[in-house]
């Protein structure tokens, strides 16, 4: 994983941490990923180890949605996700 997406995981893991830590039962969390085209499938890159990185924090992976936009930098896919507490 590259400097970026080492610090969007470590970001995102305190985060986990804190709703953790806070007694919170859900975390949403928006992960934006930036993509060349839309026209291609390809992994996300970065995008399966933040999630990998809250699910180590005790929640677990239980609804995504996803919306794709086109700005002046380029084409950007927002995944919205809601993680549930691990009992």
């Amino acid at each position: 994983m590259g400097f970026i997406n080492n610090a969007k995981a470590g970001k995102v893991t305190e985060a986990a941490k804190q709703a953790y830590a806070e007694g919170r039962w859900v975390l949403v969390y928006k992960f934006i990923e930036a993509n060349k085209t839309s026209a291609t499938t390809a992994p996300m890159t970065g995008v399966g180890e933040q999630i990998e990185a809250v699910e180590a924090e005790g929640w677990a992976l239980a609804n995504m949605a996803a919306a794709e936009s086109k700005t002046l930098g380029g084409e950007r896919i927002g995944l919205v996700c809601l993680f549930r507490r691990r009992v």
